[in-house]
């Protein structure tokens, strides 16, 4: 909870800083609020390895169903990624391109749940 509470004053604090720059200098409240994107991205880097470290846990009590983990992972993964660059072209003044690149995450997210939608239609497949 505390280190939330960091991250949130940290980011507060970027956009204050950036908020300074905006009127002289537009370009520096970009490079700067870039830079709190990217450390708040390594700490959740950070974290995510944690994370990964309890799935790989709990997928050795699913024997059969692991596959269903690492596809969940993928898309948690995919749709952070996108929503990272989305939020920084937006702020760039790229709405465009962050309009692209959020389409593409969720035709990713579509792809990476496929084969989970062929089992299920296998497995109804064999009860029917």
């Amino acid at each position: 909870m505390a280190e939330i509470l960091k991250i949130g004053a940290l980011g507060i604090a970027g956009v204050l800083l950036a908020l300074q720059f905006k009127g002289q200098k537009p370009e520096y409240g970009m490079l700067v609020g870039t830079a709190i994107c990217l450390l708040i991205f390594g700490f959740v880097a950070g974290r995510l390895v944690l994370l990964l470290e309890r799935f790989e846990l709990l997928q050795g009590y699913l024997d059969q169903s692991g596959g269903y983990l690492t596809v969940l992972m993928k898309v948690v993964g995919i749709t952070y990624i996108c929503e990272f660059s989305a939020a920084i072209c937006k702020d760039a003044g790229y709405g465009a391109v962050a309009g692209q690149i959020e389409i593409l995450g969720k035709l990713s997210v579509v792809f990476a749940g496929l084969p989970v939608l062929f089992q299920v239609i296998e497995q109804i497949e064999h009860l029917a």
